[in-house]
């Protein structure tokens, strides 16, 4: 049973420092919804970097990049928990793409050299999370810059994402899977994004309750046509089936991952790395997307915030930089992979601000349904061999459904922020750019074509933002 809140105060937890501690059973209580989709979709959503962990790239093993992807989870989820924010957190999406882009090529020698400048970015991104936050620079920062500028960052996010899914590498294999991957796209899209099916959630209850959960309709129903189709396939070489029973032991696996990936055990990362223009450019570009999930997790509470006088949600943006910052740092010095700790997993935080807003008898706390669709910070389902070995042929799908819903996402964001022709064609250019060139130089040309094609006092027109 969870501490009785007084009416209009903050939820019950611990404070340290600017931050709250809320132990879940002490502080918070459950939601059966939410624990039942956490369950699930945070767990098939979770592991979709297996794949890119086992590929060549990087040289996981399997239960390596299980205990890899549960560190994640865990760090994640330390947002809410440990921390106090008041959001549902998740990656910095837009942003995967673009580190796909820069360290799954042969530009490096091998998975030790990918993991050092990957913890690289990583740090970058802490400090400039850590010292924009404490100044109060940040807003500052996001204020003058160019909205060109940001149009081009995330429609170029867009394209790297769409063009993986589509084009594929030796991770994504779209024409392994071509019907599988077409259902899980098509059915997500529909359910999410589509104006028809839309217009009939107001009259079909079991169509709204559908769409409600994500992912998750697509991937389900991907995964049976594909295995009818004989694209995924359950059996290993020899014909034995590879569904596991048990549970992992994650200590051996979790050593060797260090071994191989934490700076403690493969060197830390030298300044000539912290200060290369590609991976300063790169932990820029993932700030500017992290700030922007910051203020999108604060607009969707302010409009529930009227209908819940109960309970008080402290907003600190300075908090919010800082945690995060932290929790970038913990991931660098265990399982470094950029732009997987971020401040706002849009779709999840708007599905429990959404219960929230319904009363407390829906949900006594944001903390508690935060909580409960993260499994109170523990995915113990990552070490039970029966889900990870019967998820691990449609991971493929799950990472495709990210990056390509991410991609679609991206794309109508970015394509409103143009205001004319100039501006629609300056965005596309440095898309353009960022898509298919290294960070910085990437970078820099969006840059140039904004000031140069628009004119500096024409792309400083910028809207402020409100904290």
């Amino acid at each position: 049973m969870s501490m009785t809140r007084k009416d209009g105060e903050a939820q019950p937890g611990i404070k340290w420092g600017p931050f709250t501690l809320r132990i879940p059973f002490i502080h918070t209580g459950i939601t059966w919804p939410e624990t039942l989709q956490g369950l699930i979709v945070a767990a098939a959503t979770g592991l979709a970097l297996v794949p890119l962990l086992m590929s060549p790239y990087f040289g996981l093993t399997f239960e390596e990049a299980v205990i890899f992807s549960m560190i994640s989870s865990m760090l994640i989820s330390s947002g809410p928990i440990i921390f106090g924010e008041p959001f549902a957190p998740g990656w910095v999406t837009p942003a995967i793409p673009l580190v796909l882009k820069m360290f799954m090529t042969d530009d490096f020698s091998g998975p030790t050299e990918r993991f050092m400048y990957m913890t690289a970015v990583s740090l970058d991104v802490s400090l400039i999370l850590i010292v924009l936050g404490i100044t109060g620079l940040g807003k500052k920062v996001i204020d003058s810059m160019p909205m060109a500028l940001k149009g081009a960052i995330i429609l170029g996010a867009a394209i790297a994402a769409l063009q993986r899914v589509f084009i594929g590498d030796n991770v994504l294999k779209p024409t392994e899977m071509p019907v599988s991957m077409t259902i899980a796209m098509g059915v997500c899209l529909l359910l999410m994004f589509s104006i028809p099916v839309m217009k009939y959630k107001g009259t079909k209850p079991w169509l709204a309750k559908l769409a409600s959960l994500g992912l998750l309709p697509g991937f389900i129903l991907a995964g049976v046509i594909g295995i009818m189709l004989g694209e995924i396939n359950y059996t290993d070489e020899t014909g034995a089936s590879i569904i596991q029973m048990g549970l992992m032991n994650p200590i051996d696996p979790f050593m060797s991952l260090l071994e191989k990936a934490s700076p403690f055990y493969i060197g830390f990362p030298t300044l000539a790395m912290m200060f290369n223009p590609d991976v300063l450019g790169l932990a820029f570009v993932i700030y500017i997307i992290l700030f922007g999930d910051i203020i999108t997790g604060i607009e969707i509470l302010k409009g529930a915030i009227s209908t819940r006088k109960d309970e008080k949600i402290d907003f600190s943006s300075t908090r919010t930089h800082i945690s995060t910052g932290i929790r970038n740092i913990a991931m660098a010095l265990t399982a470094p992979f950029a732009a997987t700790q971020g401040s706002l997993w849009a779709g999840v935080h708007v599905i429990i601000v959404k219960r929230w807003s319904e009363g407390r008898k829906s949900m006594d706390s944001l903390y508690t349904g935060i909580s409960s669709y993260y499994i109170f910070g523990f995915p113990i389902l990552f070490l039970a061999f029966p889900i990870t070995t019967a998820l691990k042929p449609m991971l493929p799908i799950a990472l495709a459904l990210t990056l390509g819903l991410t991609g679609f996402a991206c794309a109508y964001i970015a394509m409103n922020i143009p205001k004319n022709e100039a501006e629609r064609g300056v965005v596309l250019l440095g898309a353009c750019a960022l898509a298919f060139f290294p960070p910085f130089l990437g970078l820099m040309i969006a840059l140039a074509s904004v000031w140069l094609l628009l004119g500096f006092k024409d792309a400083q027109d910028n809207p402020p933002i409100e904290d």
